[in-house]
């Protein structure tokens, strides 16, 4: 007859009582008892008979971690998290002594002392954590079309990503970005992307095509409205930066001018991660090629500068090392380029105050308002122009195919 449980768990504890006072020879006839009794293997009934007068005590139950950050907080950390374009904890964390005056002075935010505290010890973690919920992520497949330019490239150097050590803002790489849609073609608008190695400083400015006069002419706009004096332009291969009228100019100038090393685009890093950061997660991938269309991308810039510069914290690589097969990689703390250009020994005093007055009037929350009605701009004049040309495109197939 097989016993329940409960009745193997009473023989159990009657023999356990004798098993724990009996000698060796005893405590083998015992177990071989309780082995024919309940059935159990011989290693598991020496086990229970072990524990069955010291029963082990319950498990816990899962701690429950009190609430420090709470909905106020969290309400208020991502309406902050959204006015900063959703940048992530460890960039963000540094950024909110900075940016919480800002906001208030504007009239965006009204905190409590108590959530004000809060946000200001709060960790970079944290953040992370508390966003994971409304936090969306985004990846686009970057695409290139630069063709390289043959001419006078023997009489500009190379320059890789490893000597630029520059520490003294002027020394910027430029890049073009292409809005065609993912249909190569000639007369499509670019972006000629300018940015600051040291600082950080970023620069956007379209243009209609590839044509290097355009390029040249926007590259000069740029360099009027940059808050440091330019002294070194370092370009990829394509033809529209290595010409004859470009090099000039930089001789010129007196500005170093130097190339990166065909496909490579780790030579042009600091340019290259801001094609996406600053271009793309403003614009998109679609196709702009109208004239109304570059207007509005020229006039987004002008408020993304503003945005991106004065309002956008980066963190820079200060070390990289290998440790076996692993690479190790330490950055500084996040800080704006207006901040870093604020600290730098080489800027002029007069260009500090010029940057210092342009920021005590800026509101990062209107800037944003901006970027996103001039967004929704670009989106309704391309619903337009595919609303004009799907008719012209039904047409054509039905020419071939008739």
């Amino acid at each position: 007859m097989e016993l329940t449980m409960r009745q193997r768990q009473a023989v159990t504890r009657r023999l356990a009582q004798e098993y724990q006072k009996a000698h060796k020879k005893r405590k083998g006839q015992i177990l071989d008892t309780l082995v024919q009794l309940t059935g159990y293997q011989r290693s598991y009934a020496a086990r229970v008979l072990r524990q069955a007068l010291h029963p082990r005590p319950p498990r816990p139950g899962k701690r429950r971690r009190s609430v420090i950050y709470d909905r106020e907080v969290f309400r208020a950390l991502a309406q902050i998290w959204v006015i900063c374009d959703g940048i992530c904890g460890k960039r963000l964390a540094p950024y909110l002594p900075e940016i919480i005056p800002v906001l208030e002075r504007c009239g965006e935010l009204s905190l409590t002392s108590e959530v004000r505290q809060k946000l200001l010890q709060i960790s970079a973690a944290t953040i992370d954590r508390l966003l994971a919920p409304v936090r969306q992520r985004y990846q686009l497949r970057p695409r290139t079309t630069t063709k390289p330019g043959t001419l006078l490239k023997h009489q500009i150097p190379i320059r890789t990503f490893s000597d630029w050590d520059e520490a003294r803002p002027g020394f910027v790489e430029v890049d073009l970005v292409s809005h065609d849609g993912g249909i190569p073609g000639p007369d499509v608008i670019q972006t000629l992307d300018l940015t600051d190695v040291a600082s950080g400083w970023t620069e956007t400015q379209a243009v209609q095509n590839k044509a290097q006069v355009w390029v040249f002419a926007a590259l000069q706009q740029i360099q009027a409205r940059l808050p440091f004096k330019l002294l070194g332009l370092d370009s990829d291969n394509g033809s529209e930066f290595i010409n004859d009228q470009l090099r000039r100019f930089c001789q010129e100038q007196k500005i170093t001018f130097t190339r990166s090393r065909p496909y490579r685009k780790n030579d042009s890093c600091f340019v290259e991660q801001k094609n996406y950061s600053v271009v793309r997660r403003a614009v998109g991938y679609a196709r702009y090629d109208r004239s109304e269309e570059l207007q509005v991308l020229n006039e987004l810039y002008s408020y993304l500068r503003l945005y991106t510069n004065y309002f956008q914290p980066v963190m820079k690589l200060v070390e990289k090392k290998r440790v076996g097969s692993r690479v190790q990689k330490r950055y500084d703390r996040a800080k704006t380029p207006y901040q870093r250009l604020r600290e730098s020994p080489q800027l002029e005093e007069a260009a500090k105050r010029r940057l210092e007055a342009e920021y005590a009037q800026l509101n990062p929350a209107e800037l944003q308002r901006q970027l996103e009605r001039l967004a929704g701009r670009l989106s309704e004049l391309g619903r337009r122009k595919r609303a004009v040309r799907a008719p012209e495109e039904r047409r054509d197939l039905e020419y071939i195919f008739s």
